[in-house]
């Protein structure tokens, strides 16, 4: 009866991770107060002193203070406006209306100023060239004038509608059938194979050097992040249903710049993608536990080292505590962990201001010791819950991927 008991409660739980995931919210944000969160830890009081800065004693005013009614800022809207373009249109009285309101006898005051603001739908507009021919009066050479580059030769895209294309298929997920359309409501008759050639080739004359150049780029990180998921494409030789991967690798923040993020779409999940893309790259990967990361890193072991992803490590224990409700997730350990990896996440970013050399002094003083506590409870609470429940599918993950080095978990 008892291990009846046990698969049912199994069961029950695996039933509302999987509706959660099927019907509930995709945000995998838990309503936990950071002070809450800061309670798991062994050292509150260290890390609260150390990340808070100057500390000034608040006066009775400050701890009781009474309802204030909020402000609304002004000049908002102008702010908002701000940058646009604007066309003054005025509004005047005719003299003939003056003169009956004041007989001739009045000043005009400051006026008064109000602001709409207006929509000009796109535009298309023909850029018909003239090119210059000469002919010598002698020799009867031709001479033509220097033309412009094309973006596509014999083609009369621009780059200006090549970026409208661009940006409504794949910034506004517009497929190309509905650009068609919308082009034709303005007269103007684009097909869709026209746009996919341009699509394709633009991006591989163009699109495609620039995006060696990111690689470049990307290579010059001590820190990549990974990871690969995957969907359905229609129409590429193979079933419909077959999986296909698209694999992101981003820069870390050690750059101080914009991160660089390169997406690469593959037909597999074989473990040969990751180690192509990442062949001249030395430093450290984040990824989940999908082992052909570890695989390349052991390939490679003075050049590549795999740290373990916070977020995925977290995901596990945070979509448990959303199946479970509020209310019935206090007090499990599932919201446990989610508290302190939040405090762990807290104390982090507050060093986010700080320079390399001091962020990682910063980190082994008051990060790691987060870090190998929260590893030492999840090995003490492994074993007090069924390895195939949910929560201890989760601990399992996350000692996995730490191989005995916790600091390195990212």
């Amino acid at each position: 009866m008892e291990l009846l008991n046990k698969n049912m409660n199994l069961l029950l739980e695996q039933l509302k991770v999987s509706n959660q995931a099927r019907f509930g919210s995709s945000s995998e944000k838990i309503d936990i107060e950071i002070s809450e969160q800061l309670q798991l830890c062994f050292n509150e009081a260290e890390v609260t002193i150390a990340t808070a800065g100057e500390i000034a004693e608040p006066t009775i005013e400050q701890v009781v203070s009474g309802h204030t009614r909020r402000v609304k800022p002004q000049g908002k809207r102008d702010a908002d406006l701000e940058g646009l373009p604007i066309r003054v249109e005025e509004h005047f009285l005719s003299e003939e209306k003056l003169q009956e309101l004041f007989g001739g006898s009045y000043r005009r005051l400051p006026d008064e100023v109000y602001k709409k603001l207006d929509f000009h739908p796109a535009t298309f507009e023909v850029v018909e060239h003239h090119v210059a021919v000469y002919c010598g009066n002698k020799n009867q050479t031709i001479v033509r004038a220097d033309r412009p580059s094309e973006l596509l030769k014999n083609s009369i895209v621009t780059p200006s509608l090549l970026a409208a294309v661009l940006n409504a298929k794949y910034i506004n997920s517009l497929p190309l059938y509905r650009l068609e359309q919308e082009f034709k409501r303005y007269d103007v008759n684009i097909s869709r194979q026209v746009m996919s050639n341009w699509v394709i080739t633009g991006s591989e004359r163009y699109l495609s050097l620039l995006y060696d150049r990111m690689h470049d780029e990307l290579y010059k990180s001590h820190v990549l992040h990974a990871d690969e998921t995957p969907f359905k494409v229609t129409k590429d030789g193979r079933d419909t249903m077959t999986n296909s991967y698209m694999w992101v690798y981003r820069s870390g923040k050690d750059g101080g710049g914009p991160p660089a993020i390169l997406y690469e779409y593959q037909k597999t999940r074989k473990s040969d993608h990751p180690a192509q893309f990442l062949k001249e790259f030395q430093g450290v990967v984040v990824c989940d536990g999908y082992q052909s990361y570890h695989k390349i890193a052991n390939e490679r072991p003075d050049e590549l080292k795999v740290a373990g992803c916070w977020t995925h490590a977290r995901r596990r224990f945070a979509q448990l505590c959303k199946a479970l409700g509020k209310e019935k997730a206090k007090g499990t350990l599932a919201e446990a962990a989610v508290g302190q990896i939040a405090a762990i996440y807290h104390v982090d970013n507050s060093l986010s201001d700080l320079k390399q050399d001091e962020k990682l002094r910063e980190r082994q003083l008051h990060v790691k010791p987060l870090v190998e506590a929260f590893f030492t409870w999840v090995k003490a609470n492994r074993h007090t819950v069924p390895e195939k429940s949910e929560t201890g599918k989760a601990f399992t993950y996350c000692i996995n991927q730490v191989n005995g080095k916790p600091y390195v978990y990212y």
